[in-house]
Parts: structure tokens; C-alpha cells; sequence
């Protein structure tokens, strides 16, 4: 009977070690493909599009459409060193991992590469391709930017130098803003409100921040919307979309919250642009 037990208690041992053991595989890590530390490399293997070719000149110096773009960054000079430009500044640092809180209060549980990494893969891929595929209109109309047209500050002043030389037209910041708000909008559809109002407030920013014409912000918006379009015929980009979908549920199934949503909401409230009565 004593041989049996000790035989019978073996059996377990060796069953349960060959569960837990070396044979049981972890899951992969999520990696993101990058060109150097930092630095990721998009689902698209070239700018998905002609955005030279997508997009109209920008306004004329003496047109209505100029006209409005002087008079908007008027407006969004008076929030300087108001909480909207303190978030301003926020915005303007898309690096990682602190990029990955952007959009978590809109979203409605927290971003991070432990709980969500298809999620925070998705985001980073889809900043390079949205980067790339407004470039050539960029390099081609090399607008000035406001700050040099007025003389004011930007909220990133370390980067006032680099912004200098850089086409403001369109902005790049609100393509990639607006290509997330798209992509977190199909991995969250119930928080479709909040996800596409934080994608609008984020080029808001860009006026904010005095680097940004509110004509380069809306034609931003059209090469994140494009560059969405585009990403639907990647298989890899899909992958990610559907495994971010699964993380966002099982963060939602945890309880796990975002924080520091209050300040960013109350910041965002002070807008740059016209109220719909004022228009």
C-alpha cells in the first residue's frame, strides 16, 4: 500500500512539473520592428499615397482661408501658460512610453506594454506610417509656421529650432493624432465620442502650442483619415487591431482605470476655436 502511494504521488509530482516545467512555453513578447532604439517602422513598406497630390495649396496670402488661419491663432495665442497649453506641450511629445497615455483616458483604461502591447505596437507602427505619408506635401509647399509669422512662443521652445526648417503644411502631429483616433475608435467602438473628440483636441494642440496654421491641422486630418484607410489592406495592422481589441476587454474585466483624466479633461475644455454659437 505504501509502494503504491509513493508511486501514485510521483505520478503527480512528475505531472505537475511537466505542466509548470520547461515544457510549458510563455507567450511571446510583442516586439515592435524599429530602424533604430526608439524609432519604429510602420505596417507600410512606402507613404501609402501621393499626399502632394491629396492635398489642395495651402490658403493664398490674401484669402478668406487665410484670413481664418490668422485669426484662430490669434485666439490660441491667448491660452499661453494656461492649463491648455501646459497639455499642449503634452501632446507635442509623441516618444514612447509616455505617448502611450494620450489617448488612455479616452479610451477608458490604461495603455501600457504589459497590459495592452498589441495595443501600444498598433500605435507606434501606425505614428511612422501617418509621419511618412504627409512628408511629401510637406517637403513640397514648406510653409512657414505660425511662431515665425508672429513672433511668439511655442510651448517646446527646445524644439523651436528644428520646427523652424520644417514644413508646417500639413501637420504631421494631427495626422498621427487623428490615424489613432480612427484605429482606437474600431478597437472601442462604444467610446467612439470621447476617442474622435481627443483626436480633434489633439491638433487643436498644434494651434496651441503656435506651430500650426488651423488649415495645416485640417488637412492633418485628412492624411490620418487616409492613412487609416490605407492600413485596412494590412493583414499585420488587422492582427494587432483585433489581439488590442481582446486587451482593452480584459483591462475593462480588471477594473483598470487611467489616471489623471480630471486635468486633462478641464484643460481641454479651453478650446482655440470658436464655440458653435460664436460661428
Amino acid at each position: 500500500m505504501r509502494v503504491r502511494r509513493a508511486v501514485g504521488v510521483l505520478a503527480a509530482l512528475l505531472v505537475a512539473g511537466c505542466a509548470g516545467g520547461p515544457q510549458s512555453t510563455a507567450a511571446a513578447p510583442v516586439v515592435v520592428p524599429e530602424h533604430r532604439p526608439g524609432v519604429s517602422i510602420g505596417y507600410l513598406d512606402a507613404p501609402g499615397f501621393d499626399s502632394r497630390a491629396l492635398l489642395p495649396a495651402p490658403p493664398a496670402p490674401d484669402s478668406v482661408a487665410r484670413a481664418l488661419d490668422e485669426a484662430i491663432a490669434a485666439r490660441a495665442l491667448a491660452l499661453r501658460e494656461t492649463p491648455r497649453w501646459r497639455q499642449a506641450a503634452i501632446d507635442a511629445d509623441l516618444d514612447f512610453p509616455q505617448a502611450a497615455d494620450l489617448y488612455a483616458c479616452a479610451l477608458g483604461v490604461p495603455i501600457d506594454t504589459t497590459h495592452t502591447p498589441h495595443l501600444v505596437r498598433l500605435l507606434r507602427r501606425s505614428l511612422a506610417d501617418a509621419a511618412i505619408d504627409g512628408r511629401a506635401a510637406k517637403l513640397h509647399w514648406q510653409r512657414r509656421r505660425p511662431f515665425l509669422a508672429n513672433g511668439a512662443p511655442v510651448c517646446t521652445p527646445g524644439e523651436a529650432a528644428q520646427l523652424r526648417d520644417s514644413g508646417s503644411y500639413p501637420s504631421g502631429h494631427t495626422a498621427i493624432g487623428w490615424t489613432w483616433a480612427l484605429a482606437l475608435t474600431a478597437v472601442a467602438p462604444d467610446r467612439a465620442d470621447p476617442l474622435l473628440q481627443r483626436g480633434r483636441s489633439f491638433g487643436e494642440s498644434r494651434l496651441v502650442c503656435n506651430v500650426h496654421w488651423y488649415s495645416d491641422i485640417v488637412q492633418g486630418q485628412v492624411v490620418g483619415a487616409a492613412t487609416f484607410a490605407r492600413l485596412q489592406a494590412e493583414p499585420a495592422f488587422l492582427a494587432d487591431l483585433a489581439a488590442a481589441r481582446d486587451e482593452v476587454a480584459a483591462q475593462r474585466a480588471r477594473g483598470a482605470r487611467p489616471e489623471g483624466c480630471d486635468a486633462q479633461t478641464a484643460a481641454l475644455r479651453l478650446s482655440p476655436l470658436p464655440a458653435a454659437d460664436d460661428r
